[in-house]
């Protein structure tokens, strides 16, 4: 996220909700009275910069810079900037990936240093928060990752004998545990960045350690995807061989901050690494921020960069992050895993194991619990209300369910409701089951502090489809008996191979495709650091599982093929060519709609495709498709080129294949069907013969689809199919906007109950008076002139404010000062490539929800305003925009207020 330079950020730390000696608890408000628009609410003020640290960037590609001349221009820098009379406390300064420094620097600094000769932009030091991933339930027994036959790494690894051997694999992370058997001689190199209590309770002080031992557990689960290697027990990642560099750049807890990472990126680089795995991320950026530059830089420099694509879905479109959108990098999103390791049980009268999941806030159920299984009087697979109170009665008789396993459908009343009525009727245990597709994680815990009820009976979560067949077995009077085996086994996920839930949606604000391929990353295997997993394994769910199986596949393609990471943008090329894209989940099942390309990019990567690709010397380029916005163009030609280095000539039958388009809204995605109209050099479809040693062009004509709404995303895929039964196919996604892309409006509204002001959305942005604690709508007119006296007032600094939602990106934003007549005084700030807020809903305090800009009566030259009246503008030009069309411009206004010092 790029946060605004002088705004007061109310997005992603915990702040307390107080101000005028007001208690820290959440704030009272009332809904807009009066005719002023306004509404009483209390919120407190947070940092500008959450790390206190600004990016300075200066003119030049650092990759086609030598080091003098970088050197030179950052001694420049420091200069011009004494001359200015600005003290600023130097962090960091780069020389090899990013062509500036990191500074201390307050707001008003930062404003000044961006106004400075030589300076290109000035940006937030952004702290990272560590990656949020899902904890599974830990396997008995450890195994080899089902993951590793999904993209056909296994095939590499086991059948062929590729192993990344000798491949030097950067983890930037937070270490790796250097005592697990896994990693034992094999991490090489390591840093500490940090320390063990960085990013905690806001310390962004490193202290750093002699090496980069893993306390948090993230680093070591993303290392033993790339390559674990475990002599006691024979689990393998996907490439065993790597030999690794640790680059620690989080402590036990807490974050990162974004300077770091950089540091770490050019360390990487001066120790040889071969590749980079970054499970990091900050979404809803530009490709712009430092952190994706620096990563585009390195990818340039010859390392392989793979990078987590982000795990915002549920956020909305446009949510990808930096490091991912840099122009080089690749950018990796989730699928789910094939495989689920499970506890099972036993059904008599088929002999079926059947998976479960121990509800929360119940028993395990004893191994070798043997118990009939029955269902309540009438009961059907169909029923809505399965062991729900019926007009406040228990359904189940008493002592009708006496000794037995009562099986009971999910569905209206609470899963402990349905236990607890099992249970007052004598069931020895219950077998909930789902209606909706995969395997049911029901929780029967308590909710309120008095209820005391306790539930004493095993209580487990069956899928819908396993719970149908039992209860079928049921109706036909069959009285299946279960056994609680008290052991696992592996089974098919439901969802596996499509895109996981979490798995964050393109495209990059500037149009670029992105993400640019996809791997296994929801429900993964790997190594634990061993003092918080006494197993040494976990399963972990996010796209921070994805990117490093692509990390692993690049180290095999590298083991024979060392020169691949040299040739600029060929690793992600030769994994684009040769995806496979995955369907869309609809319902109960896989559906025979191809998920998004906005979403999954070229699709999941395929490793034995991508070395037969290498093999043969066939590629297609470019490796994907950006269309841009169809507003004036809705028809463009591209001109993609096969190429083919090998002795044998090429025969591809070439075909489009659509994808869904994105519509809905940017916060609610939503499917459509309507799909491009496609030809390939004129017609459907055609054949083409790319002859040895030579090349062959394909013209692809491209119409949005007319069908689809305006403002949404459309894609689909040009496949190449080799006539050749063993000959390498070929695929490149293409995908673009349809419409105007600058008719999405930035200056969006939002709703409060975050601040007791419920549901309704909120005429955005609003004018703030912290002191008085009064919120004013847009066009909302105070009743009386707020007056500020931008001093400290108890613990509330009395400053003017705007609230603003961001509902997508913006190339820039500024802040003006008018007079109380509307003229322009002063543009006191402006900042560059701005991200956009993840929801459009204050919930609380960790919402991350709408952007604060505030003014404390600075002007852009250091001088103080004269007290008097004046009147707060934002000025968007939204991403893309042409800053002489005023149609790509959204303006908001203040209200007029006094300054009285």
């Amino acid at each position: 996220m790029n946060t605004p330079r002088h705004a007061l950020l109310l997005l992603t730390a915990a702040i307390a909700l107080a101000s005028c000696g007001s208690t820290p608890n959440a704030p009272t408000g009332k809904a807009p009275s009066g005719g002023d628009g306004s509404a009483a609410i209390r919120a407190a003020d947070v940092p500008v910069s959450e790390t206190g640290r600004y990016f300075v960037e200066l003119a030049g590609d650092p990759t086609a810079l030598g080091a003098q001349s970088i050197r030179s221009q950052q001694a420049d820098f420091r200069l011009r900037a004494a001359q200015a009379g600005l003290k600023l406390q130097e962090f960091a300064s780069y020389q090899r990936l990013f062509n500036g420094l990191s500074v201390v620097a307050s707001a008003e600094e930062a404003n000044r240093m961006a106004r400075l000769p030589g300076v290109v932009n000035v940006f937030p030091v952004v702290k990272i928060e560590r990656p949020v991933t899902e904890l599974g339930e830990e396997p008995s027994v450890p195994q080899v990752q089902t993951a590793a036959t999904m993209t056909g790494a296994s095939i590499l690894r086991d059948e062929m004998g590729i192993t990344g051997k000798n491949v030097k694999v950067a983890i930037m992370d937070t270490g790796i545990d250097y005592d697990h058997p896994a990693f034992q001689g094999r991490v090489i190199t390591g840093y500490d960045f940090v320390g063990d209590a960085f990013g905690v309770n806001g310390n962004f002080t490193p202290v750093p350690d002699e090496n980069a031992d893993d306390c948090g557990g993230h680093g070591t689960h993303v290392a033993g995807i790339v390559g674990a290697n475990d002599p006691t027990n024979g689990f393998k990642g996907v490439a065993p061989d790597v030999m690794f560099g640790a680059y620690k750049v989080f402590g036990c807890e807490g974050s990162t901050s974004a300077d770091i990472m950089i540091q770490a990126m050019e360390r990487a680089e001066a120790d040889g690494m071969q590749v980079l795995n970054m499970s990091i991320g900050s979404s809803f950026q530009w490709p712009e921020y430092p952190t994706a530059k620096a990563a585009s830089a390195l990818a340039k420099r010859g390392v392989i960069v793979t990078v987590s694509a982000g795990n915002s879905g549920t956020d909305g479109q446009f949510a990808t992050g930096a490091p991912s959108l840099g122009a080089n990098v690749i950018a990796v999103a989730s699928v789910d895993n094939a495989k689920l390791e499970m506890d099972y049980l036993t059904v008599s009268t088929d002999g079926a194991r059947v998976a479960y999941t121990v509800a929360t806030g119940a028993p395990n159920p004893s191994t070798g619990l043997n118990l009939e299984v029955t269902r309540g009087p009438g009961v059907t697979n169909t029923a809505a209300a399965d062991g729900c109170f019926v007009n406040g009665v228990n359904p189940f008789a008493p002592n009708s369910l006496a000794g037995k396993a009562v099986l009971i459908r999910r569905g209206t009343c609470a899963f402990r409701e349905k236990a607890l009525n099992a249970q007052a009727a004598g069931a020895r245990a219950v077998l909930l089951y789902n209606n909706a597709p995969g395997v049911l994680s029901p929780t029967v815990a308590p909710s309120a502090a008095n209820d005391n009820q306790v539930i004493e009976i095993p209580v487990v979560g069956l899928s819908d489809v396993d719970g149908a067949r039992i209860g079928n077995q049921i109706s036909s009077g069959a009285a299946p008996r279960v056994t609680f085996t008290g052991q696992r086994a592996l089974f098919d996920n439901p969802t596996g191979g499509t895109l996981s839930s979490f798995t964050s949606y393109g495209t990059s604000p500037d149009l670029d495709l992105k993400p640019d391929v996809a791997a296994p990353g929801g429900l993964i295997k790997s190594t634990y650091p061993l003092t918080k997993e006494a197993t040494g394994y976990a399963v972990l769910s996010g796209t921070s599982m994805a990117a490093p199986h692509v990390a692993g596949v690049a180290a095999l393609l590298l083991e024979r093929y060392p020169r691949l990471g040299q040739i600029d943008g060929e690793a992600r090329r030769l994994l684009q060519n040769t995806a496979k894209p995955s369907n869309y989940f609809l319902g109960s099942s896989v559906s025979s709609f191809v998920d998004y390309v906005q979403r999954q990019g070229a699709g999941v990567v395929n490793a034995p495709a991508a070395l037969a690709a290498l093999q043969s010397g066939v590629s297609v380029s470019p490796s994907k498709i950006a269309l841009g916005e169809s507003d004036g163009m809705p028809t463009r030609t591209k001109v993609l080129t096969i190429r083919n280095s090998g002795a044998t000539a090429q025969t591809y039958q070439v075909t489009h294949v659509a994808a869904l388009t994105l519509s809905g809204t940017t916060f609610a995605p939503a499917p459509s069907t309507a799909a491009a109209t496609v030809t390939i050099n004129g017609q459907a479809s055609t054949t083409v013969t790319v002859p040895a040693g030579g090349t062959a062009e394909l013209n692809v004509t491209i119409t949005a689809p007319g069908g689809a709404a305006d403002r949404s995303q459309y894609g689909g895929y040009i496949r190449m199919t080799n006539t050749n039964a063993s000959g390498t196919s070929l695929s490149v996604p293409y995908g673009g906007f349809k419409g105007d892309y600058q008719s999405i409006k930035v200056l969006g509204d939002i709703s409060l109950p975050g601040y007791g002001l419920g549901t309704t959305p909120r005429d955005f942005p609003a004018f703030y008076d912290a002191v008085e604690g009064m919120l004013y709508y847009e066009n909302g007119v105070p009743t009386t002139k707020p007056v500020f006296t931008l001093g400290q007032i108890g613990t509330t600094l009395d400053i003017p404010r705007i609230w603003a939602h961001l509902a997508h990106q913006s190339r820039w934003i500024e802040l003006d000062v008018l007079d109380a007549g509307g003229n322009r005084v002063d543009t006191v700030s402006r900042d560059e490539y701005v991200g956009r807020n993840a929801t459009n809903v204050y919930a609380g305090s960790t919402s991350n929800a709408y952007y604060t800009w505030s003014w404390d009566g600075t002007l852009a030259n250091g001088n103080a305003a004269p007290n008097g009246d004046y009147r707060l503008r934002l000025r968007v030009l939204k991403a893309l925009g042409d800053e002489s069309n005023p149609n790509h411009i959204e303006t908001y206004t203040s209200p007029v207020f006094g300054i009285q010092r």
